[in-house]
């Protein structure tokens, strides 16, 4: 059986002010070109698939569009919620759509149902599991003490009625103890998300969303497919793919990555201004794609994004790297607000209030706080 791995789509999502939409319809429609030549039997979107609990209409369009384009190609389709989608929108009409093939995982109730289906080798059990918190698994199991997703996920899995025999393919959106992730991703993710990767043993392939980077964890067939486009600078290295999935008898899994080209790359450059603005600079690479400019001249440049700008339309972020920012520290690492803990945001704020930081007493109170609402230590 061929299955197609997606994961973390944010549709709807703004990078830096820019609306990624366009980018991501482009990229939707090569996925379902992949889809078309592949010809998988299913296709496993592992959450995230809009940037934030209520999208906007255009996303919710694009999702549709994209779901019904893979229906139409014959696809039987296991679509989970992730942290940033709402569990209820993603569960609406499940019942309904499930006669199309499509699958989108119900709010957690406490108990999960495989949906299977066959091939030439027999059954194959897929078992949809949205993003957890213990929280969720406190409103359903009230008798239950869950304090981490490491007990919340267990609890969870505990319940599934997985056989042995069987090929299990299991869709999850969960942070795996061990994995690598980005540097914004340690401030979202918290220390206590972690869930081991031993949790999974049962299942012949873990499909994974949550991170963005590709990477398989502890063993091949426990991977994160990573996002289809770039979403942060920290992101400009990766090679973006979809991952083909290919189950032979049990144990046997096969793993090829699809990649993928976006419509406009998300790169960064560096220079003086005038190497940066040097026409065969720029005539020999895409001028239309995303960036992230570190200028090198010692002296600030008049109006430098205007005039950038005029040959790099969706410049998005423009930086120094000179003698002056190095002494003083002003070249720093992207640390957007979108980056920030709820914490450092609070801080921030009370240090622009107040002149001065938060003492111990404030942010122990902050901290609990934060901890009783996120569930996390920020």
């Amino acid at each position: 059986m061929k299955l197609m791995h997606l994961s973390d789509l944010h549709l709807g999502k703004r990078v830096n002010g820019f609306s990624m939409l366009e980018e991501q319809r482009f990229i939707l429609e090569q996925i379902l070109q992949l889809v078309q030549a592949e010809q998988p039997q299913g296709v496993l979107l592992a959450g995230d698939l809009f940037d934030k609990p209520t999208p906007p209409a255009e996303a919710v369009s694009l999702l549709d569009d994209f779901l019904a384009g893979l229906s139409h190609l014959g696809c039987t389709i296991f679509a989970i919620s992730g942290n940033h989608d709402s569990p209820e929108r993603i569960a609406y009409g499940g019942r309904l759509l499930r006669h199309s093939g499509v699958h989108m995982s119900p709010v957690y109730g406490g108990s999960i149902s495989p949906i299977t289906l066959e091939d030439d080798l027999g059954p194959v059990d897929f078992y949809l599991l949205p993003f957890l918190k213990p929280a969720y698994l406190r409103s359903v199991m009230p008798e239950t003490e869950i304090h981490s997703c490491q007990e919340a996920v267990e609890k969870a899995l505990e319940g599934l009625p997985v056989d042995p025999r069987r090929r299990n393919v299991l869709v999850a959106h969960q942070f795996v103890a061990g994995a690598q992730v980005l540097e914004q991703e340690e401030l979202l993710i918290g220390g206590s998300d972690g869930v081991d990767a031993a949790l999974f043993r049962d299942f012949d392939y873990v499909a994974l969303g949550h991170l963005h980077g590709p990477q398989s964890v502890g063993r091949d067939t426990l991977r994160y497919c990573g996002t289809p486009l770039k979403y942060s600078f920290a992101e400009a290295s990766h090679h973006k793919s979809v991952t083909l999935v290919e189950l032979d008898a049990k144990g046997q899994v096969t793993l090829n990555l699809l990649p993928l080209t976006p419509q406009h790359d998300l790169r960064e450059i560096r220079g003086t201004y005038d190497q940066v603005m040097d026409r065969s600079a720029y005539t020999q690479q895409n001028r239309f794609d995303y960036l992230h400019i570190t200028l090198t001249d010692e002296e600030d440049v008049p109006d430098a994004i205007g005039r950038l700008r005029t040959v790099y339309p969706n410049l998005m972020k423009l930086d120094y790297d000179n003698r002056r920012t190095r002494e003083t520290g002003e070249l720093l690492p992207e640390d957007t607000l979108e980056h920030q803990s709820p914490l450092e945001l609070f801080g921030d704020f009370y240090r622009m209030q107040n002149n001065k930081e938060l003492d111990d007493a404030q942010l122990a109170y902050l901290n609990g706080l934060t901890k009783e609402i996120w569930e996390e230590e920020v």
